[in-house]
């Protein structure tokens, strides 16, 4: 199976996990996501009132400079982890 197929599989497994990850989990998650689909983050930093946003940001921000194929291979690593913790 090529490395977009996985990634497209565990994307719309990891949606359907028993529990909710915990708040670490899905910012990792996130942060890998848009690095794999959008590559380096091409936003500014949201103001600090805007807790979930600017969590949002460092997630991804901390990404920045890994490869799109890095970033999916990490990604489907992390998303296989949750569904075999979490179960689908």
């Amino acid at each position: 199976m090529s490395l977009q197929a996985d990634f497209d599989r565990v994307s719309a497994d990891v949606r359907k996990l028993k529990t909710r990850p915990n708040d670490e989990e899905l910012k990792e998650l996130y942060g890998l996501y848009k690095q794999s689909i959008i590559g380096d983050i091409n936003l500014g930093c949201p103001v600090l009132l805007d807790i979930k946003s600017k969590a949002k940001w460092e997630a991804w921000n901390l990404k920045k400079g890994m490869s799109r194929e890095d970033a999916m291979r990490a990604y489907v690593s992390k998303a296989e982890e949750l569904i075999e913790k979490y179960g689908i």
